[in-house]
């Protein structure tokens, strides 16, 4: 059975120093997350990032790593962040890792959205709970 919940969240990014230097369009930064809402959980990942030639084009990937509770199952997981902005047109897919639940949270596969509004931060989360194989 497909679950669906949302909320809001609050983020910090923190610059990093890249393991070599590289040109300037590259980046990388910590993230730590607190989310609210039928997921109540605190997330902490790391962010790659590259620039276009051209304003408003880039590309990130994240993987972040929750813990905390969801519609009240408590344990982990990991969530991979995979975005492309096009010339200002934004593609974001957000996917659970596979087999990464722990806990009351083993099985978990789904996807995620992401909303700012007003300077706050949304998502939606669709999910499902699968036995154990």
């Amino acid at each position: 059975m497909t679950h669906h919940v949302n909320g809001r969240f609050e983020v910090k990014v923190t610059p990093q120093t890249l393991a070599e230097p590289a040109a300037a369009t590259l980046g990388r930064l910590s993230i730590a997350k607190r989310y609210f809402g039928d997921l109540d959980a605190e997330a902490a990942g790391e962010m790659l990032t590259a620039s276009g030639t051209v304003p408003g084009s880039a590309v990130y990937v994240a993987v972040e790593h929750v813990s905390g509770t969801l519609s009240g199952r408590r344990g982990t997981f990991a969530l991979h962040h995979a975005g492309i902005m096009d010339r200002g047109a934004a593609q974001l897919t957000i996917s659970v890792v596979p087999d990464s639940g722990t806990g009351e949270l083993t099985g978990l596969t789904g996807t995620m959205s992401i909303t700012i509004a007003e300077k706050q931060h949304f998502y939606d989360f669709e999910y499902r709970l699968e036995a154990s194989k």
